[in-house]
């Protein structure tokens, strides 16, 4: 533990991504403390909608916003994970042991989760872009939805690049292994 106060960027490294973590976290509490208040106050809500959109079912764009949140929750929660698995990866550097087996295993699971992330953003996206659509000719509500979902090239290459990054873990820690039994 001690070579990490010597190497300040994997002490702003480590910072970085407790924070990101913590943010993450309160994202997606956020997102579930949204649920049962907006349910609670759906009449205040009804009443607004009303006045804007009156072509609007309510209940029917109250259980989408649902799904929209619960969506939102697991999109956070993958973005966690990864946030954690690297973590643990700079862990194993600041010890000076990057390449054991366990760090190619969590690029594995890095690359999958971001996969799942681009999934994720994809369905957000499309439900996002429905509702806007939904939203009709409502002045206050079309175009008031904007979010980047969808499939992104840079998370499809660093799904790429995290897979060919944990087969390059994978071969130097049995490399080692092998240098370490012939010593």
């Amino acid at each position: 533990m001690t070579s990490i106060t010597r190497d300040p960027l994997l002490a702003i490294a480590k910072g970085l991504l407790w924070f990101l973590m913590a943010c993450t976290l309160i994202g997606a509490a956020a997102c579930v403390a949204a649920v049962p208040l907006m349910h609670v106050f759906q009449n205040d809500i009804t009443i607004e909608l009303s006045k804007e959109a009156p072509h609007l079912v309510v209940s029917q764009f109250m259980w989408i916003i649902t799904g929209l949140l619960a969506c939102a929750v697991v999109l956070l929660l993958l973005v966690f994970r990864i946030f954690q698995l690297l973590k643990r990866i700079v862990d194993t550097v600041a010890l000076g042991d990057p390449f054991v087996p366990i760090n190619a295993d969590r690029l594995t699971q890095m690359a999958w989760l971001s996969l799942g992330v681009q999934i994720a953003s994809f369905v957000i996206g499309s439900i996002a872009q429905w509702l806007d659509h939904v939203a009709g000719d409502a002045p206050h509500i079309r175009g008031e939805i904007q979010v980047d979902g969808g499939l992104s090239g840079n998370g499809l290459l660093l799904m790429l690049i995290l897979f060919i990054l944990a087969r390059v873990f994978r071969q130097g820690a049995a490399m080692r292994a092998e240098l370490e039994g012939t010593v």
